[in-house]
């Protein structure tokens, strides 16, 4: 009973727990061997659990990569996806490391990894709370000048609609978008396409 409950207590807060949660936890190895094999744990990747049948719920992927990588913070497309301002439905999780950070291991997902350092990477961080996990993601107009950054990694079509979109929902102001631009060095590339949209 002991075990259930200390299992229990970890995840009333959070919807995923890597290995050393369950050891500050006070929860061993093989107790927690012992709860993936009678069925009450799932192991999702190397180190990260989850309760057993529990539905993915909202941003499952962004979870378990904040989870195995909480130094991670997701960007480009899937920060787009994570703001609600694209039709694109990215197949693999964007994610920046900062310098030489280590990447995590993939396992069943597929993850595309850039590195930024300095105020390229610190710049524009958001850290949004999803099923009680901690997930680090860049800000809305950080993002959307990141798509002119990184056009061609991306597509200069998937940086307009991004654009497009995000003046469209009003999430963010023009200005907003325009200061993480210059921050970035790109306030001269998204200019002509921002007045485009002001004109159409």
């Amino acid at each position: 009973m002991k075990r259930r409950s200390s299992i229990d207590a970890l995840f009333a807060k959070r919807s995923m727990a890597r290995s050393r949660d369950f050891v500050r936890a006070g929860i061993g190895r093989t107790r927690l061997r012992r709860a993936v094999l009678d069925g009450s744990l799932q192991r999702l990747s190397r180190g990260v659990y989850a309760r057993a049948g529990q539905p993915p719920g909202d941003h499952w992927s962004l979870r378990e990569v904040a989870v195995r990588a909480p130094g991670a913070v997701v960007c480009l497309l899937s920060a787009l996806a994570f703001h609600g301002v694209t039709t694109q439905q990215p197949h693999e999780v964007w994610i920046a490391l900062e310098g030489t950070a280590w990447a995590p291991r993939a396992g069943n997902l597929r993850l595309r990894v850039l590195r930024f350092s300095g105020k390229a990477f610190s710049l524009g961080i958001e850290t949004h709370q999803v099923e009680g996990v901690p997930i680090r993601v860049y800000g809305l107009a950080r993002t959307v000048a990141d798509c002119f950054r990184m056009r061609n990694k991306i597509g200069l079509d998937v940086a307009m609609e991004a654009l497009r979109e995000t003046l469209r929902s009003r999430k963010v102001t023009r200005d907003q978008i325009l200061k993480m631009a210059r921050e970035l060095r790109v306030e001269r590339v998204i200019l002509p396409y921002m007045e485009m949209e002001a004109g159409a």
